[in-house]
C-alpha cells in the first residue's frame, strides 16, 4: 500500500488514530464517589513497574518521509516545517528538537508517547523543579498501519478503543529508547503477577515502597513527591495505574467512617 502522505490525510482521522488510550486504575473506581473498590486488575506473568510522571501527555507522530506531527493528548499542535505552532502546554518547544532527529519508520506511521513535565505544565510541576525547568520521558510507542488512516473517523475511533494500536513490548521499547537516545519513564522493578498486592491498603504500601519519591526531578529544588506507578505486562497486553492520591483519599474516607 502507498505510504501515507501527511499533506493528503484527513487530520481528524490522524488525530484519532494516534491518540493515547485511557489507562484504567489498578483498583476499580467506585462510580458513586470516585473511591477505590477492592477489585484489582488481573495480571499474569511478569509485571513491569514504572514511575507515573505528572505532566502532560504528548505524542510525536512519525512518517516514513521524515515528516512528523506533534500533539497533545487531544489535538495536533505542529507539523514539520510549520512557521507557527500551537504553544499549548509547551509541548512543541519541548519536543521539536527531538522530533527532528528521530529515525523515521520504514513503513506506516509510528507514534512515540511522552510525558512533558516541569515548567508550569501542571500544578504538580513544583514536585519536579524549583526553577521551572522542563523535561520529558517516553513511556510508550505504537505502530499505526497506513490503511487505518483511510478509514472514516468513527471507524478509527472504534479501532483505537478496541486496542487496535500495536504497542511495543517492553524489551523492544527499551531498545528503541536506547537507539534513539530517549530516556524512558523510570523502570522501578519487575515482579511476578502473583506477588502483586490485591487489596487497597496493601497496594498503598506497595506503591510507597517502590516509589518513595520521584526519580525524574529536574533540579535540586524540586519538591520530590511522585504521582504513582504504572503496572504493565512485558508484552503490554495489560496495563493499569496506581496513583498515591487515589489510595490516600480512599483510605482516609474509610478511616473517617470507621471501616
Amino acid at each position: 500500500m502507498t505510504e501515507p502522505d501527511l499533506r493528503a490525510l484527513d487530520l481528524s482521522v490522524l488525530n484519532s488514530a494516534t491518540k493515547y488510550p485511557s489507562i484504567p486504575t489498578y483498583h476499580a473506581l467506585d462510580p458513586k464517589n470516585g473511591g477505590l473498590l477492592e477489585e484489582a486488575t488481573a495480571f499474569t506473568g511478569d509485571v513491569v513497574l514504572t514511575e507515573k510522571v505528572d505532566g502532560v501527555n504528548a505524542r510525536i507522530v512519525c512518517f516514513p518521509s521524515g515528516d512528523y506531527v506533534l500533539g497533545s493528548r487531544e489535538e495536533l499542535l505542529y507539523a514539520r516545517g510549520d512557521l507557527i505552532g500551537n504553544p499549548a502546554l509547551g509541548i512543541v518547544d519541548a519536543l521539536r528538537a527531538l522530533a527532528e532527529r528521530i529515525t523515521p519508520p520504514g513503513t506506516g506511521v509510528v507514534v512515540h508517547y511522552l510525558e512533558v513535565y516541569g515548567g508550569k505544565v501542571t500544578a504538580a510541576s513544583r514536585e519536579y523543579t524549583g526553577n521551572r525547568a522542563v523535561g520529558y520521558r517516553m513511556f510508550d510507542s505504537a505502530a499505526v498501519p497506513a490503511e487505518v488512516l483511510s478509514r472514516q473517523r468513527h471507524e478509527v475511533s472504534a479501532w483505537r478503543e478496541g486496542g487496535g494500536q500495536d504497542f511495543l513490548r517492553e524489551a523492544t521499547l527499551s531498545r528503541l529508547a536506547e537507539r534513539e537516545g530517549i530516556e524512558l519513564t523510570p523502570r522501578l522493578a519487575t515482579v511476578p503477577a502473583d506477588k502483586l498486592p490485591q487489596d487497597v491498603a496493601e497496594t498503598s504500601e506497595f506503591v510507597a515502597e517502590h516509589l518513595p519519591g520521584t526519580r525524574v526531578a529536574l533540579d535540586g529544588d524540586a519538591g520530590g513527591r511522585a504521582e504513582g506507578i504504572v503496572l504493565r505486562t512485558t508484552d503490554r497486553s495489560v496495563i493499569a495505574k496506581a496513583r498515591f492520591q487515589d489510595y490516600r483519599r480512599t483510605l482516609k474516607r474509610r478511616a473517617q467512617r470507621g471501616g
